[in-house]
């Protein structure tokens, strides 16, 4: 077993991982994840950190192994800190909602747009202007925050819709008279 090129995850207290063949659970103070990762990979857990082995120095373990790394890494920070995405929303009447737990549109149409969350997200909205997707689960929440996203893209002429919060849309010349 190899463990060339790879830290080791170091484990904050209040953090538990079980580990079976095939899947490793992380509980934490935000909640609890469970992942399916590849049985060729070897995880190893010590008092205060996870280390994880691959067997042979082929392409595809080197792959996998620093994908199971990652994948465990974003497990013990979601349940210690959580995720969160930021969404912009530019244009002339555009504005978001919150109506309980869903987020409500308005962004152009002739109908607000209701996004009911995911299990384990939440939405926040601190202005008008700006939504925030949280939850401890990485996919999930880059997940919700594209569909989000996706109800009205921003536009190249004007700018106009939902972003990521600091994404640089690249703007086109209109028509010329």
């Amino acid at each position: 077993m190899s463990r060339i090129g790879r830290k080791p995850i170091e484990l904050p207290t209040g953090v538990n991982v079980a580990i079976d063949p095939g899947r490793v659970m992380v509980n934490g103070p935000l909640g609890e994840l469970t992942q399916q990762v590849p049985l060729r990979m070897t995880i190893e857990r010590s008092e205060s950190e996870i280390t994880v082995a691959r067997p042979t120095e082929r392409g595809q373990d080197r792959a996998l192994h620093g994908l199971t790394r990652t994948l465990i890494a974003n497990m013990v920070e979601g349940v210690t800190k959580g995720f969160e995405k930021r969404l912009e929303i530019q244009g002339v009447g555009y504005r978001a909602a919150l109506r309980g737990t869903d987020l409500e549109l308005n962004v152009g149409f002739s109908h607000p747009v209701v996004i009911k969350p995911r299990t384990g997200i939440s939405f926040e909205v601190p202005v008008p202007t700006q939504v925030v997707v949280k939850g401890i689960d990485k996919q999930q929440v880059g997940q919700t925050a594209a569909e989000v996203r996706s109800v009205r893209p921003p536009e190249p002429y004007k700018g106009k819709g939902i972003r990521y919060e600091g994404e640089y849309v690249r703007r086109k010349v209109g028509k010329r008279a």
